[in-house]
Parts: structure tokens; C-alpha cells; sequence
């Protein structure tokens, strides 16, 4: 028996309501432009909008214009989809509170995660929402998978409840030490100044 090994989410599909909802939420709210569009191969009464999240893959939509916004939440029983999140730069993250005030749409106000910050909020039919901003970036060659895991290793080791900013900074530089050449034959810390 062997897996299936994933390399990268391919796509998420959405049953929307009408078609122009979900363009003025996607395009017109979180910035993804409408891309590709065809009917729904497996149900030719609905349609089939394709958004780009802004890394080339696809957020796709199931339209049908006889259905309308329903605005309660989406469930969250076992197998549900909680929420969708969406990562974008510190600088828009900074902008995001203002943005949904802006169009009256409530949201949570900054989230302090541990190794991000999130904002949460609903899209027209209830589905919950999160902007989601790294407070890290990966040294070059490795990615935010990749200090994660290691943060998790020293916050294990440590006995802390959560990854935090001491952790990622630890991890980050037993990263580069550990990829990285040096001439120095002793690469632990110093002062100079002392």
C-alpha cells in the first residue's frame, strides 16, 4: 500500500448563490480577479466562476442564479468546513480592519496567533473568512512549513503552551546554521562590545 502524496492545494470549490454576489465578494472585496468561467460540467443549471487567491490556484464557485445570499453562518459540524483562510502582506493586514468597517462588515479585530496575526469576518452567504499575516519570513530555501515545524520542536522542548516570537527567531537561526556554511569554527553567540 502506498500514499497519494499531495503537492499543494489544487483548488477549493464553493456552492455560491448568484454569480454576481460571489464576483463583488471575491473580486471586489478580497481582491481576486475573475479569471475563468464556464458552466458546471456536473450540473449544467449552475455555473462555475474560478478566482485567483493571488498564488495561481483556484477558488471556484458553484453559481445559480435562482439562489440567494444567505447570511447565517455555514455549519461546523464534524466534516464542515470551518473557515477559509487567506494569507496577504503586514501592509494590507495593517489596512484590513479599516477596509471591512468601511463596508459595514463586522469582523474580529486583530488576532495575535503566535506566529501570525488573523482577522476574521463572513463572506455574503456565511462562510467564515480569515486574512491571515506571517510575522516571520523563511530564511532563503526554506519555507514558513519549514520554521514552523522547527519553532514547534523548541516549543515542545521548552514546555510552552504556544509558538511565539522567541521561538520563531530560534528557529529561524538553527535554520541557517544548519544550512548555511561558515568559515568560523565557533558559531554561538558573541559580544563584541564586552
Amino acid at each position: 500500500m502506498k500514499k497519494i502524496q499531495s503537492q499543494g492545494l489544487h483548488h477549493i470549490t464553493i456552492v455560491g448563490a448568484d454569480r454576481q454576489t460571489s464576483i463583488d465578494f471575491w473580486e471586489g472585496v478580497l481582491g481576486m480577479p475573475f479569471i475563468f468561467d464556464q458552466p458546471n460540467l456536473d450540473d449544467p443549471e449552475e455555473g462555475h466562476l474560478y478566482f485567483d487567491p493571488g498564488d495561481g490556484r483556484l477558488i471556484t464557485i458553484f453559481t445559480n442564479e435562482s439562489r440567494t445570499p444567505n447570511r447565517g453562518s455555514t455549519p461546523t459540524d464534524p466534516g464542515c468546513v470551518h473557515h477559509i483562510a487567506f494569507a496577504v502582506s503586514a501592509a494590507t493586514f495593517s489596512q484590513i480592519p479599516n477596509r471591512l468597517n468601511e463596508r459595514g462588515i463586522g469582523h474580529s479585530g486583530v488576532k495575535d496567533r503566535g506566529f501570525m496575526h488573523s482577522i476574521y469576518f463572513r463572506d455574503p452567504l456565511g462562510l467564515l473568512i480569515e486574512c491571515a499575516c506571517y510575522k516571520f519570513e523563511p530564511p532563503a530555501g526554506k519555507t514558513h512549513a519549514d520554521v514552523l515545524l522547527e519553532a514547534h520542536k523548541i516549543r515542545v522542548d521548552r514546555g510552552d503552551y504556544n509558538i511565539a516570537d522567541e521561538h520563531l527567531a530560534d528557529a529561524i537561526e538553527a535554520l541557517v546554521e544548519r544550512s548555511t556554511e561558515s568559515l568560523s569554527t565557533d558559531r554561538g553567540p558573541k559580544n563584541p562590545w564586552g
